[in-house]
């Protein structure tokens, strides 16, 4: 008889970035009954990095959504299943083995069995499912029984126990490390920043025991396994909340938030910050970005003072490559970076992101200001991919733009140097001789102290000042 259950394809949660664990489901654009074709965006989902939107690879007609929208799940769990309406005994698109028959069959049958499924996750495609595997069990030998001898009589076949029930995989591996059948234990689940922290505070993170879903430690486990856990206190009674509404309101934290705080959390003690501050008057600036709206090369495009203050700092870097360069802890090496993807801080309704601009060194200014219209848009619109926010180098953030005169910026993880650009007011400042209304900023550079000494770091601040101070500099210097 045919397995009907077969007809129905299961779409798993692919992993949509580098070593993600886990994904919250925004929204669903399908429901059971609509039909879908192959490629179309079933649901949008958000990583720790980004929202992304996967798009179902087969036609059919949606069965079941295993998990509502908010709900965070976990690489590798089915979210989805579709009816092909094939029913010709195709497996569906999962890692979950299908239960062997109840009846035993004949030797002859059993020669050459179905391919095995892999134990684990395999690697996915966003949108493309699981790879299927290529390994086959080789057929079973059979010892003719001799002709002289009288064949007794057959025993039954004995029934074959049913296949055990799908494990998850960190539970698999580790049942399988209890029953010795493998040899090498499996490497323990965690997120890199954990490891990281667990490397900071000298932990072994095989000795610690996780509490996180699907056995993934997280950074309480490290911290537990580093001091012994205090005694229990009876928990004092809550005060009665008012009849008008709470008094308070959690929120949970995840996605792009949670990815930020581990984020800011391993940078701020990992790397030595240093910050350095200079006001100065940016009114021929000022006057530049009022000139250059009229130039028919950047018709169409947002010219305003982030685009210069974005070029004055990549002009500094050419002058002061050094600072444009990361620290690697494991072979305590610097590493010179010998082009600039430059980061621009975004704050978003889902958290602080920092998308980066590609090779900004080679770019014209129209180009520039082409790019950065379309990563402070694409930021707007929660669209940025996990890939437009990788591999920065160097960092501006605006903090101007909400009245704010300065801050102390804190290093995006992997990068040497950050600058916060504060508002842009006009103040009495004395030019020529004479106390006049000037256009005054004030310019906060952070830099890892680790490879950035005081005077490089000094000197790419006082450069990127000059340029906004006198933009003919940036046909001088250039």
């Amino acid at each position: 008889m045919t397995n009907t259950s077969l007809r129905y394809r299961e779409f798993k949660m692919p992993d949509v970035g580098e070593g993600l664990t886990e994904a919250e489901i925004l929204t669903w654009y399908v429901q059971p009954g609509d039909t879908v074709t192959d490629g179309q965006v079933v649901c949008e989902v958000e990583t720790a990095k980004a929202a992304v939107e996967l798009p179902i690879p087969y036609d059919g007609v949606v069965h079941e959504l295993r998990f509502p929208a908010g709900t965070t799940v976990a690489v590798g769990q089915v979210i989805i299943a579709v009816d092909t309406g094939e029913g010709s005994g195709e497996a569906p698109v999962t890692e979950v083995s299908v239960p062997a028959p109840a009846a035993a069959e004949p030797e002859e049958s059993q020669a050459s069995p179905a391919p095995a499924k892999p134990q684990g996750r395999q690697p996915v495609l966003v949108g493309y499912g699981v790879a299927e595997s290529s390994t086959r069990r080789r057929p079973r030998k059979t010892t003719p029984a001799p002709a002289a001898t009288p064949t007794p009589a057959p025993a039954p076949a004995p029934t074959p126990a049913p296949a055990p029930a799908p494990q998850p995989v960190a539970a698999a591996a580790i049942q399988s490390e209890l029953n010795g059948h493998g040899a090498v234990a499996p490497r323990p689940l965690a997120k890199p920043p954990v490891r990281k922290l667990a490397k900071d505070l000298g932990v072994d993170l095989a000795t610690v025991t996780p509490s996180g879903p699907d056995g993934v430690i997280t950074r309480e486990d490290v911290h537990a396994a580093v001091a012994p856990a205090p005694e229990p206190v009876a928990p004092e009674p809550e005060p009665a909340v008012a009849a008008t509404g709470a008094r308070e309101t959690r929120i949970p934290v995840k996605g792009v938030r949670k990815a930020t705080a581990a984020a800011m959390v391993t940078s701020a003690f990992t790397a030595p910050h240093v910050t350095e501050f200079v006001t100065i008057d940016v009114t021929r600036t000022m006057k530049l970005v009022e000139r250059l709206k009229g130039e028919k090369e950047l018709a169409g495009l947002r010219v305003n003072p982030l685009l210069l203050i974005a070029r004055a700092l990549l002009v500094a870097i050419r002058r002061n490559p050094e600072v444009n360069a990361s620290w690697d802890e494991e072979r305590q090496e610097i590493v010179q970076k010998h082009y600039v993807n430059l980061g621009i801080a975004a704050a978003t309704p889902r958290g602080l992101i920092v998308p980066n601009i590609k090779d900004a060194h080679e770019m014209t200014l129209p180009r520039l200001a082409e790019a950065l219209a379309e990563l402070v848009s694409t930021a707007r619109e929660g669209k940025t991919s996990p890939a437009a926010m990788r591999g920065g180098t160097v960092t501006i953030t605006n903090v101007g733009v909400f009245g704010i005169d300065s801050g102390t910026p804190i290093l995006n993880p992997g990068e040497s140097a950050i600058l916060a650009v504060g508002a842009i007011r006009l103040k009495p400042w004395v030019h020529k001789g004479k106390v006049k209304p000037r256009h005054v900023t004030t310019l906060g550079l952070s830099f890892d102290h680790r490879l950035v000494d005081g005077e490089l770091g000094s000197k790419v601040l006082a450069d990127t000042a000059a340029v906004l101070e006198d933009p003919k500099k940036l046909l001088t210097w250039i």
